[in-house]
């Protein structure tokens, strides 16, 4: 299917692009079926994936991957067909956040906690930024979105790539709204890692992320970076002009305190 069949607001669906030109773009079982044909995904507990319609049978959902390898997948829904999609994008990085999940539900079963919940975040709206110029980076944490946005904004199309993980946030930029916000974990790499192939910016992000999770690392939601995705170029006209970003509901500038 060519690019142009699926949207990409601001090219935020990148990732997804080399699965979305294979199938229809339409949450349908049997385009994730001829995904994964050729594929061997496999969860950190060593059980081959595969996506199942719900079994209405009570086991938990992060559970049942660990052990069974299914992901459960309702048929004609969007939010469950990005999940898979990223699955099969970054591999690995999900088996990671799986297994964090099981291991924390064998040590307290009936306790979400804070670990689980940080990782749920990043799993349903998490973002990978990428920058080969640290200047950036320190806007994006310094939330000075209009510096970020509209001042640097050709060295954004140079420097910068954000890689959305979240499945939730896919799903949202179906229909992108003001507010609309990712949460980032933040790189620094080389000006030669940004003219790698697609593919093998995706395996990188992947490997990353998947020793970070399986280090413990990023288990505190309010340790990653909130991006404000209307803010990017591209993702709608309405920020083609400096105004928009006068915006301080959306473009906030900065976290209270702590307790506050």
């Amino acid at each position: 299917m060519s690019p142009d069949a699926f949207p990409s607001p601001g090219g935020l669906f990148s990732p997804l692009s080399p699965l979305l030109e294979q199938i229809p773009f339409a949450p349908d079982p049997a385009s994730l079926d001829l995904l994964m044909a050729p594929l061997d995904l496999r969860t950190g507990s060593g059980r081959r994936l595969r996506f199942v319609p719900p079994p209405g049978d009570g086991l938990d959902y992060e559970m049942r991957i660990w052990e069974r390898g299914e992901v459960v997948t309702r048929p004609d829904n969007w939010h469950d067909f990005f999940n898979a999609l990223v699955w099969c994008t970054f591999p690995l990085a999900k088996a990671a956040l799986n297994a964090r999940h099981a291991a924390a539900l064998t040590v307290q079963p009936a306790i979400r906690g804070s670990d689980r919940d940080a990782l749920t975040h990043f799993d349903e709206c998490g973002v990978v930024v990428v920058a080969s110029d640290p200047s950036l980076l320190a806007l994006l944490r310094g939330f000075q979105w209009r510096a970020l946005f509209w001042t640097r904004r050709h060295d954004l199309a140079r420097a910068l790539r954000c890689f959305v993980f979240g499945h939730a946030t896919y799903e949202h930029l179906l229909r992108p709204f003001r507010g609309l916000t990712a949460k980032a974990v933040l790189y620094e790499v080389t000006a030669d890692w940004l003219c790698r192939p697609l593919s093998g910016q995706l395996s990188d992000i992947d490997r990353r992320l998947a020793s970070e999770f399986a280090a413990g690392e990023h288990l505190c939601a309010r340790a990653l970076h909130p991006l404000p995705l209307m803010g990017l170029p591209g993702v709608t006209p309405d920020n083609e002009t400096a105004a928009y970003y006068d915006d301080q509901w959306q473009f906030r500038p900065g976290r209270r305190a702590p307790g506050v």
